[in-house]
């Protein structure tokens, strides 16, 4: 059964709904949950920012957010009554998804729980999915937890006739 439960945020909706689930799993199984959060400096320096204003300025405000999304994420979790712990990471070079699965090793998880976009198309050719290549590289199961609006957009189903 799951006991140690990595949970990837970014303090989205989508990310928030993720948590939530994994927080339901673990009330079942009494497990424990890992939140993490990665600042992905290349996703945000655009290259016209000299290196002593992105150090000095973009850099540490980019941490202080992945803070308040952890603190957030992890209190969360604690009103649950859940353990958790959090791991703050910063990038520049790797991807998202590779950091994810090398967590999950470290850490000895069980389960990864994602919330998803669920992107299709040329939208998931030009942005990439971090999701799917965890999906691909987990060493553990992976569930994945639909954005909102994806399900609202779905086609109901008919009402079953008495």
């Amino acid at each position: 059964m799951y006991r140690r439960i990595l949970v990837p945020i970014d303090g989205s909706a989508t990310s928030t709904q993720g948590l939530d689930e994994a927080i339901k799993l673990a009330k079942l199984t009494g497990a424990s949950l890992r939140l993490m959060h990665v600042v992905d400096e290349l996703a945000f320096a655009t290259g016209f920012e000299t290196y002593p204003v992105y150090a000095a300025d973009l850099a540490p405000l980019m941490k202080q957010a992945g803070e308040e999304i952890l603190e957030q994420g992890r209190a969360r979790v604690a009103a649950s009554g859940i353990a958790v712990d959090t791991r703050l990471f910063e990038t520049f070079a790797t991807r998202v998804s590779e950091l994810v699965v090398e967590q999950a090793k470290a850490w000895g998880a069980d389960l990864i729980v994602i919330g998803t976009h669920g992107r299709r198309g040329v939208g998931r050719l030009l942005l990439g999915s971090d999701a799917e290549q965890i999906v691909r590289t987990a060493p553990v199961p992976v569930l994945l937890v639909r954005a909102a609006q994806e399900q609202a957009a779905m086609p109901a189903k008919p009402a079953a006739s008495t």
